[in-house]
């Protein structure tokens, strides 16, 4: 089977990479006073910390009955769905959409293109359930709404700068700091999209049931962690807004590029800090936990009817492989090591998601970066490429995206 990997000419992307394996490979050395954080949560305790105390706010496989309570949560939204719609039964519902919104940095320009060409082609569905991880995750509260913040989706990914995204810090950073950079700019940016006026329309459409789920890995506890954004909305916690600005900052926190983001929890009545990272670190796309569709799956193999359920899987990415000319130095030799693991880790997410789907007898559609985008780009978030990108995804989309249904390889 083929590696897969993100983008063809991303050298501005394997100098970010490079910059963070040298940050790696100097943390062994002796140097000043690192930032300082709250104790982390006690190892066998992971499970049981909560943020805002709200009890359906996250699922992790560390907590009691893993993601067994991810299961419960599909189930009462889709109780939920079939109450406004006074149907009896869950599984008399004509159709769910499911969607899924990988990572890829400024690749994340295509599928907001793709989802407004959709749009303008006049078929797209309003999804049950979004899902999305790193830059998928910034692009899934608008995916979620509909089509109604298609322009404000589209200004994300084509009014952005790299100024608007990270500030460079020093070279010693790599020393004696979190991250090669800082991030405030981008938590800026999301603060003003992410408003009241957003999380009250995130709320609503949870009472709906509708779910919209992103995914943060705890580097502590070395686990993924689902965000359940509507639940979160929903709770009127005081600090819902900001909380769900920074698990969105949180999975696309690029570790080593980009900071951490701290949570304040509390266990036992003991104050703790949880450190997040981008969601990709576990996986870079995912629809739903393996374990949270067994009544579907005892269903299917009973001759029960189940509600027909489509996934569609955008991938802010290619397929195909990335060739380059690798330096005979140890830190381009780490950086194209660490780029070939995030682009199998990438295309192993795509099958993953593919297995279980025909498991789950679910339909899948596959949409990622063709070889007919040639267009290059020289720095991360460069907004000449990122603009030609959401316009190569929305063209693509407008005259009638042609989703792969197995992917590459797989067959």
């Amino acid at each position: 089977m083929p590696i897969r990997s993100a983008h063809p000419t991303a050298s501005g992307r394997r100098r970010l990479l490079r910059g963070a394996a040298a940050g790696a490979l100097a943390a062994g050395l002796p140097g000043c006073a690192l930032p300082v954080r709250e104790p982390p949560v006690p190892r066998y305790l992971t499970g049981t910390a909560r943020v805002l105390g709200v009890p359906n706010e996250r699922f992790r496989p560390d907590q009691p009955n893993g993601f067994e309570a991810f299961d419960a949560e599909a189930s009462a939204a889709l109780r939920r769905q079939a109450a406004r719609r006074g149907i009896a039964r869950t599984s008399d519902l004509s159709g769910l959409n499911l969607l899924a919104i990988s990572g890829g940095g400024e690749n994340g320009a295509f599928g907001a293109g793709l989802l407004n060409g959709w749009t303008a082609h006049g078929n797209r569905p309003v999804f049950d359930l979004v899902t999305g991880v790193s830059t998928g995750a910034l692009t899934a509260p608008f995916a979620f709404l509909g089509s109604a913040w298609d322009e404000k989706l589209k200004s994300v990914y084509t009014d952005i700068t790299p100024e608007r995204v990270a500030i460079r810090r020093w070279f010693t950073a790599a020393l004696f700091d979190d991250a090669l950079a800082d991030t405030a700019p981008l938590f800026a940016m999301i603060s003003e999209y992410l408003d009241d006026a957003m999380i009250a329309a995130i709320a609503e459409a949870y009472d709906e049931g509708r779910l919209l789920m992103v995914a943060s890995t705890d580097i502590d506890a070395q686990v993924p962690v689902i965000w359940n954004i509507g639940a979160i909305a929903k709770s009127g916690h005081p600090r819902a807004l900001d909380t769900v600005r920074r698990i969105l900052l949180a999975s696309a926190a690029i570790p080593g590029a980009f900071p951490p983001v701290l949570f304040d929890t509390e266990v036992d009545g003991v104050r703790h800090q949880e450190m997040h990272v981008d969601g990709g670190a576990f996986a870079q796309a995912f629809l739903y936990p393996a374990a949270a569709t067994r009544a579907r799956r005892d269903a299917l193999a009973n001759n029960r009817r189940v509600t027909p359920a489509t996934a569609w899987i955008i991938r802010n990415g290619r397929i195909d492989p990335e060739w380059a000319d690798t330096t005979r130095r140890t830190v381009s030799i780490a950086g194209r090591a660490v780029s070939t693991m995030i682009a199998a880790s990438g295309y192993n997410d795509v099958v993953r998601m593919y297995f279980a789907a025909q498991r789950d007898g679910i339909d899948f559609n596959l949409a990622y970066i063709g070889r007919d985008f040639t267009a290059e780009y020289t720095v991360p978030f460069e907004q000449a490429y990122m603009r030609a990108l959401y316009e190569y995804g929305f063209e693509r989309a407008r005259r009638g995206f042609d989703w792969t249904l197995i992917p590459p390889g797989a067959a």
